[in-house]
């Protein structure tokens, strides 16, 4: 044995005595072995999505026991959007430390399958769970898969710029020929890997339906239905569009509740109510004598 190995064992050694674990994954973090179990076990998924909201959304999701976040990152445009991307992850694990991250990719990101592979594994280094490519190649996700990315992607209707293609944001599977499509795409998903997906804006029976035939969690988003688990947007949780949408229920009114409490604020400090006394503190009786000297003999207001 050379001296070099003979010391890269003892330093192993070490570290297994101390308890030092190589796996960044922390006690009790939702994985997607732990989705699984609750879709096997019948146990309803609960997904967020803060959208552009900050990270102490997730956090306040985290301490109810919410699952997943489906974390995007705010930006002017595509390309700021991945240049934050890493940054993004770190910064809402930093607060919510056990919430299953499902970070959605940017379309250039996967533009190929060694692109993806290389994107998805720093951003699953930097702390996401799984990964949302949105409308991958059966090819690359396969690629994907077989590197040890954890994809939990998505069928159904498309969100952003790729609803052009198919007329705009719109409502799926409603003839047997268009289910029977959606159904054949989650399939093969399945099949090259994807361990988990969303399912947006088909009616209540394919949702039941698809969600019932897979093996992997189907969690719907604006889809109703007996899935595995259901998803809703931050926008429409706390009640922060200018109106509802079909599929939303509002369970909080943010901008009513931030707004009464700057006003409550505001109107104390107009009528001098704040600050109190006890919201600063006092300087040391001979100091303060000296500063007040020190003050009126160097310095005169004009």
């Amino acid at each position: 044995m050379s001296t070099e190995t003979g010391n890269n064992e003892v330093e192993i050694r070490k570290e297994e005595k101390q308890g030092v674990k190589a796996s960044k994954m922390k006690k009790g973090r939702k994985s997607i072995a732990y989705l699984q179990e609750k879709k096997d076990n019948g146990e309803k998924i609960v997904q967020m999505c803060p959208a552009d909201r900050d990270k102490y959304f997730v956090m306040a999701a985290e301490m109810a026991d919410c699952d997943i976040c489906r974390l995007t990152t705010p930006g002017e445009n595509t390309e700021m959007q991945i240049a934050n991307a890493s940054w993004r992850i770190r910064d809402v694990r930093s607060a919510a430390q056990l919430i299953h991250l499902n970070f959605y990719m940017q379309t250039p990101t996967y533009c190929s399958k060694e692109e993806a592979l290389k994107n998805g594994s720093l951003y699953m280094a930097n702390g996401a769970d799984s990964l949302l490519p949105m409308g991958v190649s059966n090819e690359t996700l396969k690629y994907m898969a077989d590197n040890h990315l954890v994809v939990f992607g998505h069928v159904g209707a498309l969100s952003g710029w790729q609803t052009s293609r198919h007329g705009g944001y719109k409502r799926l599977g409603k003839t047997a020929e268009d289910a029977m499509d959606v159904f054949r795409m989650a399939y093969e998903y399945q099949e090259n890997g994807m361990m988990g997906m969303t399912i947006e804006l088909t009616p209540i029976e394919v949702t039941n339906a698809i969600a019932k035939k897979l093996s992997v969690p189907v969690v719907a988003i604006c889809a109703g239905g007996d899935a595995d688990g259901s998803e809703m947007v931050d926008f429409d949780t706390f009640n922060m569009m200018p109106s509802a949408a079909a599929h939303a229920k509002a369970y909080g009114d943010f901008f009513k509740w931030a707004a009464t409490a700057y006003a409550g604020w505001a109107n104390d400090v107009r009528t001098g109510v704040y600050p109190e006394d006890k919201h600063g503190f006092h300087m040391d009786a001979q100091e303060l004598d000296k500063f007040l000297n020190q003050l009126e003999q160097k310095y005169t207001v004009r």
